[in-house]
């Protein structure tokens, strides 16, 4: 089944391929968020848990699918064949660092006072929402990125790698999903909107993939640049987000066995696939 899924997604055009991809995110995003159907209270450490695989899968996502590509195929030895994964990653860090200080947003497990980003009369709703919003932005734009990377032939940037690397977002964002729409609950929201507000979060997913998709396909050389400046971004929000999120209970020890899970995951299937 997953062979035919590679094949089909390489017979097909780059930005197709990246919408289609990170479209399977965000339906994961979604199944993640319809379990607020089912369940009446998330178990805290249990969320914390599911925090912190999130984490492990961006990180290693970042190293296995994102930064090493983007140095092996940059030409150079020593200093000059490292100067464009490290260019991209500090823009990409910068740009979430612009978006966060912007961006009014509410992290999970914060109280109002601590919110971030300039100041909005937004409900605590809006808020949480657009903070796991921010999130996504990255991940939909290293969907998009390798996928432009396979297109164009290079050969650091593989099918295989790139479809692990949105397996592995999706799967990291079923429980990103259940991790918005139960706190909308529990603050009296009804299902059908917590439901609404959770899926809605990654809907910006296949946005910024196709975005990604067309900026390396058009503009090639920037490709090592593109690659690490999506590492970059979601670094940058696993240490400012998803760490301090699940960091505020006495579940840290659980939380930073999920991070360990979601890296191996992560690390498994992209070695594994690509």
């Amino acid at each position: 089944m997953l062979d035919l899924v590679i094949n089909y997604l390489q017979s097909i055009s780059p930005v197709l391929a990246a919408f289609y991809a990170s479209l399977f995110t965000w339906v994961l995003t979604a199944c993640g968020a319809s379990l607020v159907f089912l369940i009446r209270k998330m178990n805290r450490g249990l969320l914390d848990g599911m925090l912190g695989f999130t984490g492990g899968v961006m990180v290693a996502a970042s190293y296995w699918s994102l930064l090493a590509p983007s140095i092996e195929m940059s030409s150079g030895d020593g200093f000059l064949k490292v100067l464009p994964a490290a260019i991209g990653f500090g823009f990409g860090a910068l740009f979430l660092f612009m978006l966060d200080k912007i961006l009014p947003h509410l992290h999970i497990n914060f109280k109002e006072a601590e919110k971030e980003g300039v100041k909005s009369p937004w409900h605590r709703t809006t808020l949480l929402v657009l903070a796991i919003t921010m999130h996504n932005i990255p991940e939909g734009l290293a969907v998009g990125v390798l996928f432009g990377g396979v297109a164009l032939g290079i050969p650091e940037a593989t099918i295989g790698g790139a479809v692990a690397l949105a397996l592995g977002i999706g799967i990291q964002n079923f429980p990103e999903g259940i991790a918005v729409s139960m706190p909308l609950r529990r603050q009296g929201m009804s299902r059908f909107k917590s439901f609404w507000y959770g899926q809605l979060s990654a809907i910006v997913e296949p946005i910024a993939a196709v975005i990604g998709a067309l900026a390396v396909t058009f503009f090639t050389p920037i490709l090592p640049y593109a690659l690490a400046f999506a590492a970059g971004a979601m670094i940058f929000v696993v240490v400012e987000e998803v760490i301090p999120e699940t960091q505020r209970d006495k579940y840290t020890d659980v939380a930073t066995l999920g991070f360990i899970g979601g890296f191996i995951l992560m690390m498994i299937l992209d070695v594994a696939l690509g």
